[in-house]
């Protein structure tokens, strides 16, 4: 166990864009926007509900729940949304976690297939914070979760290094266009923790090749990627998903900068691509045409950070004021705002 104690410390401390220092921790979420959020969207028995969603919970869910609690330093909350996360969705014989639990069915969990980006935040959360409070079964449980992720979702295909959105069901083998992937599953950040818990040469150039890969999604007049993506042959978008830059690419950006990535470039062309006359939208890719207009400030914070981190921009007022509404823009902003006011007060 002290040798895991001693990678993640290494591991850690080189993390610098991750915002999370793992030694003599300080809370980069402040106590009132951590407790507006706990009261919105985190319950009893520690889930967090995704209220846009049919108040479902979700691996990623309990992943961001996790880094948020660690964020805030707040070890008693961190271990209640671990309770759930191990007793409910920790349900597979691999070490992975199921993608969903329901509470308005029985069984809850139907449908054991995992979500990699989900695996990979509750094991960097759980890395973080075993680091920090000295916790050994929190490290060990982390170390378990990036293990199977190499094992299982971290695959080679044409030169590239990939990183499979579930065990089953996008790779060439499930579908005619596999592998298909997506590319807001790629935690940045989060790649060199795994790379300490679960060491192998394949994490750097999962991280490398996402980047590069995102250079290639260039789809439609507004050359942005899509949310799934064939790569069969070229990059295209997959087949049986709409041809959208939609909900879960948004976060693409913050991943990017809080994951070290400040290619100009690259962010000012998401940037661009994913705003219509100023506010976030998700995009039609055939058409370039916006589908639907988020002007909520969670979602609003991702350009805002962008624009900090390339041209020095102040944050907005409405991005520092933060009153949660819906469970994935509230996760984003307070994501956001603890990056800024780590690497980037000067944008306060």
């Amino acid at each position: 166990m002290r040798r895991w104690r001693a990678l993640l410390l290494a591991a850690t401390v080189a993390l610098a864009p991750a915002g999370t220092p793992a030694i003599a921790q300080q809370a980069m979420i402040n106590a009132g926007a951590w407790s507006a959020y706990k009261a919105k969207f985190l319950d009893a028995t520690g889930r967090i509900i995704d209220n846009g969603n049919g108040n479902i919970s979700h691996s990623e869910g309990q992943g961001y729940g996790l880094l948020l609690a660690y964020l805030a330093a707040s070890p008693a909350d961190f271990e209640q949304i671990w309770y759930f996360t191990r007793t409910e969705l920790l349900l597979r014989d691999d070490g992975l976690a199921v993608w969903k639990w329901d509470p308005n069915v029985k069984p809850h969990v139907t449908d054991t297939n995992n979500a990699s980006d989900g695996d990979m935040l509750i094991a960097y959360a759980l890395a973080l914070a075993g680091t920090a409070w000295k916790r050994e079964d929190y490290i060990l449980a982390a170390s378990r979760m990036a293990q199977a992720l190499l094992a299982k979702t971290v695959v080679r295909s044409e030169g590239r290094t990939l990183l499979m959105p579930g065990t089953d069901g996008f790779a060439a083998a499930d579908r005619d266009d596999g592998p298909v992937v997506n590319p807001s599953y790629w935690v940045y950040e989060a790649i060199p923790v795994m790379a300490a818990l679960a060491p192998s040469d394949d994490w750097k150039t999962l991280s490398e090749d996402g980047v590069a890969l995102l250079s290639t999604m260039q789809f439609g007049p507004r050359r942005l990627p899509a949310e799934w993506v064939s790569l069969h042959a070229k990059p295209q978008p997959a087949k049986g998903f709409d041809a959208e830059f939609a909900y879960n690419a948004i976060r693409i950006p913050l991943y990017l900068v809080r994951g070290g990535v400040t290619d100009k470039a690259l962010l000012n062309r998401l940037r661009q691509g994913m705003s219509q006359d100023g506010v976030l939208a998700t995009i039609d890719l055939t058409t370039g045409r916006p589908k639907t207009l988020l002007s909520d400030p969670g979602y609003r914070i991702v350009n805002d950070v962008v624009a900090c981190v390339v041209d020095g921009t102040k944050l907005p007022v409405s991005a520092l004021q933060f009153a949660p509404t819906l469970y994935y823009p509230s996760t984003l902003q307070l994501l956001g705002l603890a990056y800024i006011g780590e690497k980037h007060p000067e944008c306060l």
